[in-house]
């Protein structure tokens, strides 16, 4: 900590911190990017490890409520705090009501908490978060399976300034506090409710007439859910609408992804996979209205649509990076001789044809010709689809691309 200055009398000693302020290291600190090199800023010296410490934003801990008060104390500006717990390895008693007393009591200036998979929690704790967290805009109570509508609405009632939620697998959430969210939460942009089976065309009605700036909404496996509601969120939303998932939703059809087209021209993410009543016509429309948006479309087992409205899909969407048609068996190779018409390469990255018998080595090296990016390719079951049947008609497949015949290889992340 100390440096040889020589002078006229000797070299002498000076101690760095006897000549930086803390305004001036806490300046050093913010030019550091990664979080290892922060850590080690504070390995220095005790003053250093306070001024790091005084300085971190973000937090990720698993402790009861005597180490989260002490916790409180040395990471006074934390805006950060993830106590989510793994999903296959959970420690007992895992986050409990206590800790949420004190998270709202200690932790005033957080704006992003993540309470995922912690199912000890309940309405108890909920209800001190609401009290205590006015400037909260993202919580995440995924798989948190005892909380209730009354629990969440007391958070959307005392979180104001509240821009996310992540609700999936909280099976006791319904239309109540969707009402609440609409009436409480003006500046939401993203909900997630996979999940929630309560969830009825209604609530989502009702979401949407105070919610009008969403940008992300999941509803997938919300079985109640159907074209009434879907149809009211892309008329609501229309302008800020980007991603919407429906996975499983069995009441969706055409007349939502009609009302999609018709509103929503900046939609870059859709996942109707599952959605069995959605045909060609409709697809064909969206394709034609958000051609130069979408980027990640799912659609397998949609079991209705054809070469028709996939050729109109490649045509169309430019910018597409993630495609699935697992299970779609109308379509067939045609569907990609659209491609030899377009000039420049596509921007698909995934592409999933799993389950499509009528897929073959002839439609996958039409698809190559005009994919030089491709990174994952899953050709699982199909028939006339092997590794041999691939070298033998000489496919050329990019160098970064991962071809996934039998189920061996991890899926990316894209359409997840």
């Amino acid at each position: 900590m100390s440096t040889p200055i020589r002078g006229e009398a000797g070299p002498a000693e000076v101690c760095i911190n006897d000549i930086l302020t803390d305004d001036e290291l806490r300046s050093v600190l913010a030019k550091l990017d990664s979080e290892k090199d922060k850590e080690i800023f504070g390995l220095v010296c005790k003053r250093w490890l306070t001024l790091q410490s005084s300085e971190r934003r973000k937090l990720a801990a698993r402790a009861g409520p005597h180490m989260l008060v002490m916790l409180a104390a040395r990471f006074a500006r934390v805006v950060e705090l993830d106590l989510s717990q793994s999903v296959s390895r959970s420690f007992y008693p895992g986050v409990t009501d206590a800790d949420l007393a004190v998270v709202a009591n200690k932790f005033k200036r957080l704006k992003v908490l993540n309470l995922s998979n912690c199912k000890g929690i309940t309405d108890k704790g909920m209800l001190k978060l609401g009290d205590g967290l006015s400037s909260l805009q993202s919580l995440d109570v995924s798989n948190c399976r005892k909380l209730t509508d009354r629990g969440l609405e007391a958070v959307a009632k005392g979180c104001h300034d509240m821009r996310t939620m992540h609700l999936a697998g909280c099976r006791f959430v319904s239309d109540v506090l969707l009402m609440g969210l609409s009436q409480n939460c003006p500046s939401l942009e993203g909900l997630v409710l996979g999940g929630c089976i309560n969830i009825t065309d209604q609530g989502i009605t009702d979401l949407v007439g105070g919610c009008q700036q969403i940008k992300l909404l999941d509803v997938s496996k919300c079985s109640n859910l159907g074209d009434f509601g879907i149809s009211n969120v892309a008329k609501s939303c229309a302008s800020s609408l980007r991603t919407l998932k429906l996975l499983d939703c069995c009441k969706v059809g055409d007349q939502s992804i009609l009302s999609l087209a018709s509103f929503c021209t900046g939609l870059e993410t859709l996942v109707v996979s599952g959605c069995r009543d959605i045909s060609d016509e409709s697809l064909k429309s969206l394709a034609a209205a958000c051609g130069n948006s979408l980027k990640i479309l799912g659609m397998n087992w949609c079991l209705n649509i054809s070469d028709l409205s996939l050729s109109s899909i490649l045509g169309r969407c430019r910018y597409l990076e993630a495609l699935d048609i697992g299970c779609c068996e109308e379509v067939t190779d045609a569907a990609f001789q659209v491609l030899a018409s377009v000039e420049d390469e596509l921007s698909l990255k995934v592409l999933k044809v799993s389950n499509c018998p009528n897929i073959t080595v002839t439609g996958l090296g039409i698809i190559l010709d005009k994919c030089r990016s491709l990174e994952y390719l899953d050709v699982r079951s199909c028939p006339h689809i092997s590794e041999a049947a691939c070298d033998e008609a000489r496919l050329q497949f990019p160098d970064c691309c991962k071809v996934n015949y039998l189920g061996r290889l991890s899926e990316p992340d894209m359409l997840l």
